[in-house]
């Protein structure tokens, strides 16, 4: 068992747990990384005074678009047609880059440029654009100037964008080429005209018709900057309690909620996973940055590879890998990152490429790879150097994401047993982490390498206290033996302040005395470690009186080789769950194959098939018996979808959840057919 790293402080109460803090701050939470450390603008120039002529960003241009010409094969009331489809692929340039000195140097002329074009010290401008380099510095431009920004993710559509750009009032919007169209169609019902600031190469028609409701003010990220450098303007240093961020989070219901972040809470948080990761990464390091900015997750991350002096790769998930190139490699193979971060969808991804792959190779090779990953496995368990296995098996898999992966963390939902085990012992440890926007992503709890294991998420993050709060109606309880469970409540220096004028969902999450309530269940592990086990609003009782975890399930379920999506329901009513699965097309052909059917029947046609469905209903139990599910949490029936389920079509939010409200509406009639099959 390895060292306890959180310790109990005050006495417990009635209905709730002690709280529990890191023991690397058992007297006092921290809320700073360094002396004069205090807002996102210091965490910036903290490093251009140390390592000005270090590379910060790396960033790649397109040189341009290969079309390539595939005839696709179609049997369509048993005759066979051919089409000719035009493919569009990338060929991308090495990576650029920019020291910490020119960063600055950006950062400092788009805060002018932005107080040349009429904005102030506390300012709002709306960021609406994919993750980039330009993301980040026009955000630390506002910083420069003490203005706030507020963050949209890019999938959000029109109706959330002009949702967050009239509830703060922008007074200018950052968007990429691609997305001024979408600007354009919003502006018209902003009640504050806002400057339009955009990055790419603009088609004229998109530009006169954003100019033509933007009053002409409309202006390229080069020449905002040349505004800067012909107008150049001190810095208005923010202070700690200044608003850095609205973050606008993508709801499964309503409107996009605006979470207040001040500057405090970010360093807060940043300082806190100094405490406890900054002596593993230095600036040999590198990550790959790919993930929404617009989400905290991200955000804090590339804030604290800043601080670090951590070289930061921006890719794009259209490009990540080489399917999409052409004449170059793909963002990882191209920027061999050394730390990965990830939602469990891509490391999911990534598990079910290598399994892929592997099940190409002949019987002797899976065997070799079969040993070598359960040998490995039984060394990791016991701290045994593995080495000599990487060499021997496992640095081919390494290659695919560049071959100098040192660590990956995972975060934003929770990740199957299964995947974490499996890339930890094929590519490298996953270290879990868990928080909240409201908390500052990762803000609660994180694994360290230190503590590394499979399933929690880790101890207490030392900027701030947890302390578990009883559930009694699912007997989730603070005095449950071995491992006390409750609601997972969290206080500290990176707790938001609340809603963006929702004052009613403020008091509803966070107490008077400061305590968040994060609708999560968790239970303490024997050496300090936190367990996230459930999630309140999805859990469901049966109709034999058993509690299941409908986020839970689908982790485990979505480990399936064949399933790309899921959303498990649970009947009141009834004594087993039910699920609607969206397959992998390619993975079910290959079944139909494999039962004699016709593999190149249209895909709604393999999806309605009773024999298909009743064979990846079977897989679908496989994996519930090798995840050790309790026999209530085994679905009885499975609806295959023919539809992917995207932000576009409504059924996810623009951060890929479950909108369940929405699926299960959608499939009302399927879901009430699977449940009238079983009895009550």
């Amino acid at each position: 068992m390895s060292q306890a790293c959180s310790v109990s402080i005050g006495p417990k109460v009635p209905g709730e747990g002690p709280v529990r803090r890191s023991v690397l701050a058992e007297d006092e939470i921290v809320d700073t990384p360094a002396q004069g450390v205090h807002t996102l603008y210091d965490v910036l120039q903290y490093s251009v005074k140390r390592r000005p002529n270090l590379n910060g960003m790396g960033y790649r241009h397109i040189e341009k678009m290969i079309e390539e010409e595939k005839e696709v094969v179609k049997i369509v009331d048993g005759v066979e047609h051919k089409q000719t489809k035009k493919w569009s692929y990338f060929q991308l340039s090495p990576y650029s880059y920019h020291t910490y000195s020119e960063m600055s140097t950006i950062t400092h002329e788009i805060g002018a440029g932005l107080v040349h074009l009429g904005l102030q010290p506390k300012s709002k401008i709306e960021i609406f654009a994919p993750t980039s380099t330009y993301w980040m510095l026009v955000a630390h431009g506002a910083f420069t100037q003490n203005m706030t920004i507020v963050t949209a993710y890019d999938t959000l559509g029109a109706e959330g964008l002009l949702h967050s750009m009239n509830e703060t009032e922008v007074e200018a919007i950052y968007t990429s080429a691609e997305l001024l169209t979408t600007v354009a169609g919003v502006l018209p019902q902003c009640g504050v005209k806002p400057v339009v600031i955009y990055t790419g190469e603009a088609k004229e028609a998109a530009l006169a018709a954003v100019r033509e409701v933007a009053d002409n003010k409309v202006y390229s990220v080069d020449q905002l900057r040349a505004f800067g450098r012909d107008h150049p303007k001190s810095p208005t240093k923010p202070g700690r309690d200044d608003m850095c961020c609205i973050m606008y989070t993508s709801g499964s219901t309503g409107n996009p909620k605006g979470v207040v972040l001040k500057h405090s809470n970010l360093v807060g948080a940043i300082a806190g996973v100094d405490t406890l990761l900054g002596h593993h990464i230095g600036e040999e390091d590198s990550i790959m940055a790919y993930l929404p900015l617009a989400h905290v997750l991200e955000f804090l991350v590339e804030n604290l590879c800043l601080f670090w002096g951590v070289t930061l790769g921006y890719g794009s998930p259209r490009t990540l890998t080489d399917a999409s190139v052409r004449n170059s490699q793909g963002d990882i193979k191209e920027f061999r990152p050394s730390i990965l971060t990830g939602v469990p969808a891509v490391w999911e991804s990534i598990r079910k490429g290598v399994l892929t792959n592997v099940q190409k190779t002949s019987g002797a090779a899976q065997a070799v790879f079969n040993r070598a990953f359960n040998t490995k496995s039984w060394l990791m368990d016991r701290g045994l150097p593995t080495g000599w296995l990487d060499a021997a098996v496992f640095n081919k898999i390494k290659e695919q994401v560049g071959g100098r992966l040192r660590f990956g963390l995972s975060g934003g939902a929770p990740l199957a047993h299964e995947t974490q085990h499996f890339l930890s012992v094929a590519l490298c440890p996953i270290l879990g982490g868990y928080g909240m926007t409201e908390s500052g992503e990762l803000m609660c709890a994180i694994m360290t390498p230190e503590q590394f294991a499979i399933g929690p998420v880790g101890g207490p993050v030392p900027c701030c206290e947890i302390k578990l709060v009883d559930v009694p109606e699912a007997n989730y309880l603070s005095t449950n033996e071995p491992k006390p469970q409750g609601e997972i409540w969290v206080r500290g220096s990176s707790i938001a302040s609340g809603y963006w004028k929702r004052d009613d969902l403020t008091k509803e999450a966070i107490t008077e005395d400061g305590w968040l309530r994060t609708g999560d269940v968790g239970e303490w592990n024997e050496n300090g470690t936190l367990s996230v086990i459930d999630r309140i609003k999805n859990l469901v009782k049966l109709s034999n009186g058993e509690y299941i975890a409908l986020e839970k399930l689908e982790s485990v379920y979505k480990t399936a080789l064949g399933v790309a999506n899921v959303c498990v329901y649970g009947d009141s009513l009834r004594p087993r769950p039910v699920a609607l699965v969206v397959p992998v097309e390619g993975k079910l052909r290959k079944m139909a194959k494999d039962l004699g059917l016709d593999s190149d029947a249209p895909f709604e046609n393999l999806c309605s098939n009773e024999t298909i469905r009743k064979e990846f209903l079977k897989q679908l139990l496989a994996q519930a018996k090798s995840s050790q599910l309790k026999a209530a949490e085994i679905i009885c029936d499975v609806h295959l979808c023919e539809e992917d389920w995207t932000s576009e079509n409504g059924m996810l939010t623009a951060a890929q959840k479950l909108k369940r409200h929405d699926i299960n509406k959608k499939f009302k009639e399927q879901l009430e057919k699977m449940n009238a099959a079983q009895k009550a």
